[in-house]
């Protein structure tokens, strides 16, 4: 697998992007902005809203300004549960790095990889079921196997470790170390800054999002359950965070179109169509166009293409929950074909490194009582703690135990 140049890759994605972004402004409002009376057409000739979240990490920034970042927030949830977001403070040098590494990485040897591989949690090897390399295939979306390898890593477990189900040093799931490869030699050491700078990003996210909802400020000291504008953060105040690194080979010839306008015949997937079952993504890809693909509200896929120094952000089941529906989550897949992106055939698969801001471990999501009286549905959930739902997910998330995400 060839690594290509990150220089050359950059200066492709930001001249393919630079009409785009010059035709649309960060914090779209009313006044100046059709996306909130025809969302759809908006998407399509001008792409995803742009969002300047600098007004939630700059303690002097004003009221206004970050009742215009939380308007568009709102309005980029309501109508396509998808944004890029900027502003974020993490220079454009660093992220370019984390994908570098990234690439570094997928392109070692196989059995250099599996050094770190995941296993099942309660066996011999002392795997948790959820921590390490997964090899092409293994991940799973819709019973269909997703041509993707990735590492995964969360936050470190701090509760009792118990021994799992095979005796004696085994593991229960999610309870393991983080397998972190010794090659690149300086990959862990800059992810691990990484994590501490973009998950300040999210909390600052879901601290606009409490805005956004207009819940109102909230009263001293608040109890943690409170429906106020920081109900979001205190329950992700030990967000059980999860990182992904993900390369996508270019998929066979089988996944292309089978006649000129025709639709794909999609046996295979990068990464099948699903909603992430978290609090909020921050994506981070290389400069690949076309992979990404959201589905809008009439059903056609749109092209999240990267933009440089952008996280593309969306919500997940839980936002979804909290909301009682009015914030839905939505559906989202990966198709690289390699037909035409800089990594193309015979070249390097598509790069990318999600980071899921997620509840605590502990922190129960249930519908809020605004969210359900404004939505005029009944409470879509009688409430469960996202460990629970969490662990769900991972048992049914690999190929031969199951797992998806991007």
């Amino acid at each position: 697998m060839a690594v290509y140049d990150m220089d050359d890759a950059l200066s492709t994605a930001r001249s393919r992007h630079s009409t785009n972004t010059s035709k649309q402004p960060s914090n779209p409002t009313t006044d100046s902005s059709g996306r909130y009376d025809r969302p759809i057409a908006a998407a399509q000739e001008d792409g995803l809203p742009i969002i300047d979240i600098s007004s939630f990490l700059d303690p002097n920034a004003s009221a206004s300004d970050r009742q215009i970042t939380a308007q568009a927030i709102n309005a980029a949830c309501v109508n396509y549960g998808f944004f890029y977001l900027t502003g974020h403070g993490i220079p454009t040098a660093e992220l370019d790095q984390i994908i570098d590494l990234a690439r570094r990485f997928f392109a070692l040897p196989l059995e250099k990889k599996n050094e770190i591989k995941r296993f099942d949690a309660g066996g011999p090897e002392g795997g948790d079921s959820a921590r390490g390399y997964q090899g092409l295939g293994e991940n799973v979306t819709g019973g269909l196997q997703d041509m993707q390898e990735a590492i995964d890593l969360y936050r470190p477990w701090s509760g009792v470790e118990e021994e799992g189900d095979g005796g004696s040093g085994t593991r229960k799931t999610l309870q393991g170390p983080n397998l972190w490869p010794d090659e690149p030699a300086e990959l862990r050491g800059v992810y691990e800054k990484y994590i501490k700078e973009v998950t300040e990003v999210g909390r600052a996210l879901v601290r606009a999002m409490g805005v956004a909802l207009d819940l109102g400020p909230a009263q001293g000291d608040a109890e943690r359950d409170a429906e106020d504008e920081e109900v979001f953060v205190r329950h992700c105040d030990e967000s059980f965070w999860v990182m992904r690194m993900i390369n996508y080979p270019p998929l066979p010839p089988s996944a292309k179109p089978t006649h000129a306008g025709g639709e794909q015949d999609l046996s295979q997937f990068s990464c099948g169509a699903h909603t992430d079952y978290g609090c909020v993504t921050l994506l981070l890809a290389d400069p690949t166009p076309g992979a990404l693909q959201v589905q809008l509200k009439d059903g056609t896929w749109l092209p999240a293409d990267p933009i440089p120094g952008a996280f593309v952000v969306n919500i997940g089941d839980m936002i979804e929950r909290w909301t009682n529906g009015l914030w839905k989550s939505t559906m989202h897949r990966v198709i690289h074909r390699g037909d035409g992106g800089v990594y193309g055939p015979g070249g390097g698969g598509r790069v990318s490194v999600p980071f899921f801001f997620e509840p605590n471990f502990d922190a129960t999501v249930k519908p809020l009582q605004k969210c359900v009286k404004q939505s005029g549905a009944p409470s879509m959930h009688e409430g469960s703690t996202y460990g629970e739902h969490l662990l769900t997910k991972v048992f049914n998330n690999f190929y031969y135990s199951k797992r998806t995400d991007w």
